[in-house]
């Protein structure tokens, strides 16, 4: 059996895994020369008591926590985290930080709506959601449009954030997962946030959902440009579903005229 598969199915192996990926974060943030920049919006939010959604790409999520923490301290959040067997590993990891998480998706389905219900209970109370909105199998830095609608729902704004270290490792997994190294030089990177009125219809959500891609994108390129670093692409149409690839020339269709 390979290694990976004895893992997923040892609660043992599951729980010492965590507990070191968990342990490596701490070292990288430990041994690291780390930054803030874009910080005192979100930071303003917190302080007037005003819930968000906060969206970073899969790929950056391994040092979310002190991301987080680099402007919240010890303020709930919540990450919406998926209920397969990875996503608990996950979950577990981030648990170690004190980071709460809301199992499922914001897709279609069952077990979406109960996700989506468990969102908006946790805005509505004031804390903080955040998402992987290309997750948790892609493609590649393409957002669906479950975080804009849940913000929508929610009459919350959503903020683009990411990180970037000097030394890193870019894994070839679909979401080219990035690898912090220890004694790095690191920033976290926050963008302005991005309102969604409660009143759009079907087209001004696709122009919001574009809205939130592209921000996030450039933030997350820019930081890794300023480290000296090769930037990230997103998914090309050859490594988007049929479906998705319609759309996408519907938008560029229209936003041409």
């Amino acid at each position: 059996m390979q290694l990976h598969k004895r893992i997923i199915k040892s609660d043992q192996a599951r729980s010492t895994l965590c507990w070191l990926a968990a342990a490596y974060i701490r070292f990288v943030r430990l041994t690291g020369r780390w930054h803030t920049e874009g910080g005192d919006h979100p930071a303003h939010f917190l302080t007037e008591g005003k819930p968000f959604i906060v969206a970073f790409w899969h790929q950056r999520l391994l040092m979310m926590p002190y991301t987080w923490r680099s402007v919240a301290g010890d303020r709930p959040f919540n990450m919406l985290i998926s209920s397969h067997r990875d996503g608990e590993i996950i979950s577990r990891t981030i648990g170690h930080f004190g980071i709460a998480t809301i199992a499922g998706s914001t897709g279609q389905g069952k077990g979406g709506a109960a996700a989506l219900r468990r969102i908006l209970k946790a805005l509505k109370s004031g804390e903080v959601v955040g998402m992987t909105p290309d997750g948790p199998r892609g493609p590649r830095m393409r957002i669906s449009d479950g975080i804009v609608q849940a913000a929508k729902l929610a009459g919350v704004p959503i903020f683009p954030l990411t990180y970037s270290a000097s030394n890193r490792r870019v894994f070839d997994s679909w979401d080219r997962f990035v690898l912090p190294l220890p004694f790095s030089k690191g920033v976290f990177s926050w963008g302005d946030p991005i309102h969604i009125g409660r009143d759009l219809d079907d087209a001004g959500l696709e122009e919001k959902r574009l809205e939130l891609e592209t921000a996030l994108t450039r933030l997350t390129q820019q930081s890794d440009r300023k480290l000296g670093l090769d930037v990230i692409e997103p998914a090309g149409p050859d490594e988007l579903p049929k479906q998705k690839r319609s759309a996408m020339a519907t938008a560029e269709q229209e936003s041409a005229k």
